[in-house]
């Protein structure tokens, strides 16, 4: 599914239609009734990790604009125009997918206990994307051998003429945005101390980069790519690293994800060195394995047994699953 930098991308998409009212709507949504967006006005549009918040109030509502908006809307301007990318999401098993689905049911439950609100929240999933004034057309034949172009899930048109279109997102109603900027990645409000304290933690490394209470937009493709640049092994666990080897982690996991944004904004796609290779950059032969907690997520994981040595425990025994 789309990590932080691609969703917040997707909500420079959407920052051109705030202060503008819907015209018509359309799309497949069965979560929400598309029709209730009707003559609203797009009032604000945040992100928070891997979710979008859109506000919606009525036509002669206030307007507020987004606090974040302005960097990224100067530093878009600045790069090549048109660069619609639809994001790739990382490679998930079923059991990935109805785990998640599980996770993201809880948390529309949480909402529902608060009660409705005017935002509405977007959590996308595999190839999840927000096209505007466009539509997705089909690059390929589906199983079936038909071309037939994804069905959107939720169309909104402006009164300005123009339009968002949604595809593979899930859509709840609350009542406000339910995040901690301070564990988001690509947040100025970032709290690294917090972020150390979870990464000493004597879990697996791989285990806490995905626990989105502290690394909130930190997934997959993130997580190899910076375990790799950092030449840690996946599996170790992090009470066993130096403060200055988790130092460095999370200066990987803060300056790759910056660049990975400043990239999507030029309309440049990223070139993994570890995320689904068969050989690293200095050709060792890497290897690749589904790792997670008992119980919780396992994600696919690539890593060089050479530049990722394991690392051994002071008894010298390997972390589980290295041998």
């Amino acid at each position: 599914m789309p990590e932080g930098p691609s969703v917040r991308k997707f909500q420079l998409l959407t920052s051109p239609f705030v202060g503008q009212v819907v015209t018509k709507v359309g799309g497949s949504s069965r979560k929400i009734n598309v029709n209730d967006l009707n003559a609203l006005r797009l009032q604000d549009s945040q992100v928070h990790g891997k979710n979008l918040y859109l506000a919606f109030v009525a036509a002669g509502g206030p307007l507020v604009p987004a606090a974040e908006d302005t960097v990224l809307q100067r530093e878009a301007a600045s790069g090549q125009e048109g660069g619609q990318e639809e994001v790739c999401a990382p490679q998930l098993c079923p059991l990935d997918e109805e785990l998640q689905e599980l996770q993201h049911s809880r948390s529309e439950h949480l909402d529902a206990v608060e009660g409705p609100g005017n935002w509405l929240r977007f959590h996308f999933g595999l190839f999840g994307s927000i096209r505007a004034n466009e539509f997705s057309r089909a690059n390929k034949a589906n199983k079936r051998g038909d071309w037939k172009d994804p069905i959107p899930r939720l169309v909104l048109h402006f009164e300005s003429g123009g339009f968002l279109v949604f595809y593979n997102c899930r859509m709840h109603w609350c009542s406000s945005p339910r995040a901690d900027p301070t564990s988001d990645i690509l947040s100025v409000e970032f709290h690294r101390g917090r972020a150390l304290d979870a990464l000493r933690a004597a879990d697996p490394i791989c285990y806490t980069l995905l626990d989105q209470r502290y690394f909130s937009g930190l997934g997959n493709i993130i997580k190899n790519e910076i375990l790799y640049l950092a030449k840690i092994h996946p599996l170790t666990q992090g009470a066993l690293l130096a403060v200055s080897d988790l130092e460095r982690l999370l200066d990987c996991a803060v300056q790759f994800s910056s660049d990975w944004l400043h990239s999507k904004l030029h309309g440049k796609r990223l070139h993994p060195q570890i995320y689904q290779k068969e050989q690293c950059p200095l050709g060792h032969a890497v290897m690749k394995g589904t790792l997670g907690p008992s119980g919780g997520f396992k994600r696919l994981t690539w890593w060089c047994p050479q530049c990722q040595p394991v690392l051994l425990s002071e008894d010298g025994d390997p972390p589980a699953g290295t041998e």
